[in-house]
């Protein structure tokens, strides 16, 4: 690549990866969607005639890579309706879990307006320009994407700041509990409406009573379960190994009365992304 292309561009590689994460969901497609793109804007360097920002220019080429890659997920669809969210080892708030979970309930249209007005701050004008779209469309397209992730969006009144000391004592506590298998200590930590949820698998527990038996059946032994602090998708998570071997990633959501949801990735290689 150029030396300009690589100035212009490399500074851009971590909110485009983050666009394309929210965009797609995943961490493995949203890589791969950013590859794609700086493999189409090199290829396109010698033409770019800076009518709009490189910024400008590879979001827009981002979003239609992460377009295609939605369209052609649809040829070959998940047996889940939504496809299945994977964590993000980022700290960014913008990357919450129950936000990118909330995105992907949306259309894929409505999803990239969203994101390029509501959270890269782009102009309806240009999100016009780079989704061929016109203002108006891109208007009425924004108002309809916020009402609907305001439907499945958590209220904002009882949410912990994921870097708080709060929401780091629940952390603690969780990992705590796990280590010394204290089934007593991880059920006074789950508020009653709390939420289990198991990936791949696709299980959900709603409520304390539904979570604690399978909680109960996991702890185990004291000892058997070995579990680190990491930070994913801007949430208080653990890394987490059983009788030394990697198991996968829990992620938190920590409120103000207690852990209000549980969400488990069983994927070892997962954990190899979260530190060493």
């Amino acid at each position: 690549m150029t030396t300009a292309f690589t100035d212009a561009a490399e500074p851009l590689r971590r909110e485009l990866t983050g666009h394309c994460y929210r965009m797609l969901g995943s961490w493995d497609e949203a890589e791969d969607a950013v590859q794609e793109t700086y493999l189409r804007a090199w290829r396109a360097w010698d033409r770019f005639e800076e009518r709009s920002s490189v910024r400008t220019w590879l979001h827009r080429i981002a979003t239609n890579v992460a377009l295609s890659a939605i369209d052609k997920r649809r040829q070959d669809p998940p047996p889940a309706e939504v496809f299945p969210v994977q964590p993000y080892a980022d700290d960014r708030d913008d990357l919450r879990l129950a936000f990118v979970a909330g995105l992907q309930t949306l259309t894929a249209g409505q999803r990239a307006v969203l994101l390029l007005r509501d959270v890269l701050a782009f102009p309806a004008a240009e999100v016009g320009e780079m989704l061929d779209l016109s203002t108006g469309a891109v208007k009425s397209t924004l108002q309809r994407a916020r009402a609907r992730l305001a439907e499945v969006a958590p209220h904002p009144d009882d949410v912990v700041e994921p870097r708080s000391p709060q929401a780091q004592r629940q952390l603690e506590a969780y990992m705590t509990a796990f280590r010394t298998a204290d089934v007593s200590g991880l059920a006074a930590l789950l508020r009653r409406d709390a939420v289990l949820d198991l990936r791949p698998q696709g299980d959900r527990f709603d409520g304390v009573a539904s979570c604690l038996p399978v909680l109960t059946a996991a702890v185990g032994e004291p000892g058997e379960w070995r579990m680190e602090p990491v930070v994913a998708n801007g949430q208080p998570a653990a890394r987490v190994h059983q009788w030394g071997e990697p198991m996968g990633v829990a992620v938190l959501d920590c409120r103000t009365d207690g852990i209000a949801g549980i969400r488990v990735f069983w994927d070892p290689p997962l954990t190899g992304r979260f530190g060493t």
